[in-house]
């Protein structure tokens, strides 16, 4: 794609920065959060998943360019925020009729149409209009529910501006240049999935999909894994499932996973610490006590491991592993709170991507670069990751 031209020439270079945003919150999307290649909508529908991101990312670049950036030069014409919007507004109507008031609107029928074009792939050269339907869907929050659902106080979550930036009232789509010109797209799309759409069918599947990834780099580091494995009852009841399980070099780790989203208040900050991450540590007390139990007594789990029946453990360690940063390295019930994507960095050893490895951002770029500092100068081991991790190294110097 990069020697490839995205649009019209005009529009080439801010399609292309769209591209990367919407690879970039994918590979988020799938790599942290589990998410497949499609996505579904509330009707029902199937999306690509990536189409869906670009053409958010595309309404982002459109509002910028044909509202906001319009609109600074007007301003700092006139000097009078008034006189330019009214500038912006009549001369999109004197342009072909151009909508370029400070909120626009349009039919469900009308914003498809506009929307194909932005569907084109090699198997749809002209775009498709189906995919281009279920895309509207999947970024509308439609008002007249939302408010007989207020209105009758039957729960549900409501939906942020920037979550569903698609208003729709009635038959008519809204949306607002000024929010949609400025959101962040990566958190506007974590939070459709993972917060509004938290009981679809395919949220399960994510978090399974989350821990046997975990599970497989985890392997590639030489760890013995056991996924999903549920302990005998003890002495204190049903401990639970053990999300992941995973022995090197005489060490243990228990991870506790979850599969959670961005939070935007200190109040849900709060919440999921005093909810969440307290009952993750109160499960993970229950679940690293059964593993001792199970490794001393019972003769299937060890052989898993690659340990020896009834011998312990050098060390056995447990951490909740979430998705969200909120509370990074606090303790719940003992156990270290850590970032998934802080794990992924670990055991990949590409810390040195965090720090602008190129000098691309510098004010005089360098041709070349040095060589990335590993986390790991004496070769991987369990005992130096957990090292890792325990210090923050991941963050050192950022």
């Amino acid at each position: 794609m990069a020697t490839q031209q995205i649009g019209s020439a005009e529009n080439h270079e801010l399609n292309r920065v769209a591209y990367i945003k919407a690879l970039r919150t994918q590979l988020q999307l799938t790599e942290v959060y589990g998410v497949s290649d499609t996505v579904t909508t509330d009707a029902g529908d199937t999306v690509p998943l990536f189409q869906a991101l670009l053409s958010l990312e595309l309404m982002n670049v459109f509002y910028q360019r044909d509202f906001l950036e319009t609109y600074v030069k007007h301003l700092r014409s006139t000097g009078n925020w008034a006189m330019a919007l009214s500038m912006l507004a009549f001369n999109g109507l004197r342009d072909g009729s151009q909508n370029r008031f400070p909120l626009t609107w349009s039919s469900r029928n009308d914003k498809i149409a506009m929307m194909v074009g932005w569907t084109v792939t090699a198997e749809h050269p002209q775009g498709n209009p189906r995919h281009a339907a279920a895309i509207v869907d999947f970024w509308t929050s439609d008002w007249s529910k939302l408010a007989a659902q207020l209105q009758g106080g039957a729960p549900g979550l409501k939906p942020d501006l920037f979550e569903r930036p698609i208003l729709k009232m009635g038959q008519t789509l809204v949306q607002l240049p000024w929010v949609v010109g400025l959101q962040n797209n990566s958190t506007a799309a974590i939070n459709n999935l993972r917060r509004l759409g938290a009981r679809r069918n395919e949220a399960r599947t994510e978090t399974q999909r989350i821990e046997t990834r975990l599970g497989a780099m985890l392997e590639k580091r030489g760890f013995k894994v056991v996924l999903n494995w549920h302990p005998p009852v003890g002495p204190d009841g049903n401990a639970g499932e053990v999300d992941v399980i995973c022995s090197r070099d005489g060490v243990i780790l228990v991870l506790e996973v979850k599969s959670t989203y961005l939070r935007r208040s200190q109040q849900d900050a709060w919440q999921h610490e005093t909810t969440t991450l307290r009952k993750a540590g109160q499960q993970l007390q229950r679940k690293v006590t059964a593993v001792q139990l199970a490794l001393a007594s019972a003769p299937e789990l060890a052989p898993l491991l690659g340990l020896e029946t009834g011998v312990p453990a050098t060390q056995i360690s447990g951490w909740i592993v979430d998705t969200s940063i909120e509370c990074d390295h606090q303790r719940f019930g003992g156990f270290l709170k850590i970032s998934l994507e802080e794990l992924l960095v670990a055991l990949r050893d590409d810390r040195h991507l965090l720090h602008d490895p190129s000098g691309m951002f510098a004010p005089n770029a360098p041709t070349a670069h040095a060589e990335p500092q590993s986390l790991y100068p004496e070769g991987f081991s369990a005992g130096r990751m957990l090292e890792v991790v325990e210090t923050q190294a991941v963050w050192r110097d950022i």
